[in-house]
């Protein structure tokens, strides 16, 4: 099985919420998911899958600046912000330390509910207890 995880975090690397989605869905799925779930912020960091127009209209419709590099495919370069976006590994950081549960790495649970609840039992002790 094969799946992806959208997370939301916050400045720290916290995670806010998560959406799973399966393996060959777009990362635009995950980010329509999440938009409702967005907290009050200034700036949203994200990777090239983010990268869509509409995406960045809701953004900018909700307050939020986002940086997120352009895809090579783009006709027109996007501008970002460079040295903040180097703060995104964070959240690869936060990715990684939830990977230290083995149950979570080798997703050793194949129903996808079971899965899920591992997940957010893993964050939850890591990074709020």
């Amino acid at each position: 099985m094969n799946t992806k995880l959208h997370a939301l975090a916050d400045a720290n690397g916290r995670p806010l919420s998560f959406f799973m989605t399966a393996g060959q869905v777009s990362d635009y799925t995950g980010a329509a998911a999440l938009l409702d779930d967005l907290p009050k912020a200034q700036w949203l960091l994200g990777d090239r899958g983010y990268d869509a127009d509409w995406f960045r209209d809701a953004l900018q419709a909700k307050g939020i600046q986002p940086c997120i590099p352009g895809r090579r495919s783009r006709n027109e370069p996007v501008r970002y912000d460079k040295r903040r976006y180097r703060r995104r590994s964070r959240i690869e950081i936060m990715f990684g330390r939830l990977k230290d549960w083995r149950r979570v790495a080798t997703r050793y649970d194949r129903c996808p509910t079971a899965f899920f609840a591992a997940v957010a039992l893993a964050a939850t002790v890591i990074f709020w207890l």
